[in-house]
């Protein structure tokens, strides 16, 4: 099993081939994979910032176990947008059509997996996410 089939298996529960979304057909679970690698490939430091700001917000150890070979513990909506800011989370929200409660809903049901398949050695490594990142894009949106 690719790098590819590990991130949408365990992200979207082995469905990747019925994706809602994929290849531009729209549709919120689409919508929220989008939001997902927008987030994760635009974010001021890339992945490492991203987890830096979860735990500037008092989420370090959530943020942590998405990274590290363990059981990836959850985060709540209402976390979510604690720590990424209402404003920003709103501004992407609306690039992919979706309201600000069911993106940060589906951030926080994703993201854990995301970032967990992105980082299969347990530790930040950039040719991982890069990799992982266009694989996603090209199977989504190619």
């Amino acid at each position: 099993m690719g790098l590819l089939d590990q991130i949408l298996g365990g992200v979207l529960g082995g469905q990747a081939g019925g994706l809602p979304g994929a290849a531009g057909a729209g549709g919120a679970q689409g919508n929220l994979m989008q939001l997902v690698l927008q987030l994760v490939n635009s974010y001021p430091g890339g992945l490492q910032g991203l987890i830096a700001q979860f735990g500037q917000a008092g989420l370090g150890q959530q943020a942590q176990s998405w990274v590290g070979t363990g059981q990836n513990q959850s985060i709540s909506a209402e976390q979510l947008m604690q720590a990424l800011g209402s404003g920003p989370l709103q501004s992407l929200a609306s690039q992919f059509g979706l309201d600000h409660q069911q993106a940060a809903s589906g951030l926080a049901g994703l993201l854990p997996d995301v970032i967990d398949k992105l980082t299969p050695s347990g530790q930040v490594q950039d040719q991982d996410i890069s990799a992982g990142l266009d694989l996603l894009r090209g199977k989504l949106f190619g």
